[in-house]
């Protein structure tokens, strides 16, 4: 176990404590002790990670395409031949990221210049603040995110998840 992975699970527990502090005592009595949360289906999954795929084919580019749930979990993935190795874990991270902070990954690359706290969280592991993860959302609420790595830049990976998106937009109305 690595240092920075101690320190990430430590601030995972930091995190989580204070979360439970800052909802204070008596939070679950004002409604009922469980949420409802709508999740990206499977099925719908694999179909962004094919349209995510043949948009990056139409510019010739070999990728690695992951969908994750609203809490990051996989749902779909799929790796061209020639996309090389790391872009799987590349892909997912993006999907993670973009689920997580609900936001295009592309806008959190660009504003880490001058966000300095957002830095500090793009060091934590299966967090990565590059182009290329875009959120998946229903009635305004993120219930899932797309990742796409392999393009020659971010700009392109993010470009072939937002074609994705919109080739299911019919489907992503429900």
């Amino acid at each position: 176990m690595t240092i920075r992975s101690v320190h990430n699970r430590l601030l995972r527990v930091v995190i989580t404590i204070a979360l439970a502090l800052l909802a204070g005592p008596g939070a679950a009595e004002d409604g009922p002790p469980v949420s409802t949360a709508h999740n990206l289906l499977p099925g719908v999954a694999l179909d962004l990670a094919q349209a995510a795929r043949t948009a990056c084919h139409d510019k010739d580019f070999q990728v690695t395409v992951a969908v994750v749930d609203r809490g990051g979990v996989p749902l779909a993935a799929l790796r061209d031949q020639l996309a090389g190795v790391f872009t799987w874990d590349i892909a997912l991270a993006k999907a993670r990221t973009a689920a997580g902070f609900r936001q295009p990954t592309l806008g959190l690359a660009r504003a880490l210049p001058d966000r300095p706290e957002l830095a500090a969280i793009d060091r934590m592991d299966e967090v990565l603040m590059v182009g290329g993860g875009v959120p998946v959302s229903y009635e305004g609420a993120v219930v899932g995110a797309i990742g796409v790595s392999g393009a020659p830049t971010q700009e392109a990976d993010h470009v072939c998840a937002e074609a994705a998106i919109e080739a299911l937009a019919d489907a992503l109305m429900f």
